[in-house]
């Protein structure tokens, strides 16, 4: 299966197809989640309207750790296969990663202030965030401080595999430390522990972060693939005017 999508040909034929259904999908889930969650869903009888912060929070921190794990993978295949396409899905990938890293930041000092009374604390959970926004961000200035870039894909492809660490700290840092976070209410072996009414509108919300993610990473690997071209046959015909130029 990597073998067939890693074609840049191929590839391209099937992300001008797969961009426009995530743009899709991200629209309609998204308007559906919003409409639900601030008109459908009642406020927390403990968190009042402050509880809808979470319809943005929740997904956000989802999806960026998502496509942590995404780049890790795609790192692994770089390093393993050599293949420039995986270290292109990497690149593409820490961008609206790391926006939806930040958007979580943000949006929990917005929550975190109401209900703890502080915009910030060192929470383990809070903490653990903050270092995958961290590795985010050095991933993007690490990959790109090389002069040849293959150097920079290989050292920044190493920092996202050792980074990996960082993700079951930030699922399990509620149950592993004393923190301010409240435990899991949606991926339980249980069950879910929250109303539909509130979590339809946050899945829903998790769809269309998601679907932002995969639209956003493709229409960034597009534009990748063509500009490698591009240096490619700039590079080629350079070659051939000094060949004339030397004969």
């Amino acid at each position: 299966m990597f073998d067939y999508l890693a074609n840049p040909t191929r590839f391209l034929k099937i992300a001008s197809y797969a961009e426009p259904v995530a743009w899709g999908v991200f629209a309609l889930a998204g308007l559906t989640g919003l409409g639900l969650a601030f008109i459908g869903s009642p406020a927390d009888y403990q968190q009042g309207e402050t509880v809808r912060i979470m319809y943005i929070h929740v997904p956000s921190a989802w999806t960026a750790l998502f496509g942590y794990l995404m780049m890790a993978v795609a790192a692994f295949f770089f390093l393993v296969w050599k293949h420039p396409l995986a270290d292109i899905g990497a690149r593409a990938m820490a961008l609206p990663g790391s926006v939806l890293a930040l958007i979580t930041l943000i949006t929990g000092s917005f929550w975190g202030k109401p209900m703890w009374g502080t915009w910030w604390v060192w929470d383990a959970r809070l903490t653990s965030m903050l270092i995958l926004f961290f590795l985010y961000i050095g991933y993007i200035a690490l990959a790109d401080g090389f002069d040849r870039r293959d150097r920079g894909s290989k050292s920044a492809s190493i920092l996202l595999l050792v980074g990996v660490i960082n993700l079951p700290i930030i699922k399990f840092s509620v149950e592993w430390w004393n923190t301010l976070h409240q435990g899991a209410s949606v991926l339980r072996l249980d069950g879910p522990s929250i109303d539909s009414s509130m979590l339809i509108p946050l899945l829903l919300m998790a769809l269309a972060a998601k679907a932002w993610f995969v639209a956003i990473t493709l229409m960034r690997m597009r534009a990748m693939l063509t500009e490698r071209r591009l240096e490619t046959i700039a590079s080629r015909g350079g070659e051939k005017s000094m060949g004339a130029a030397n004969a």
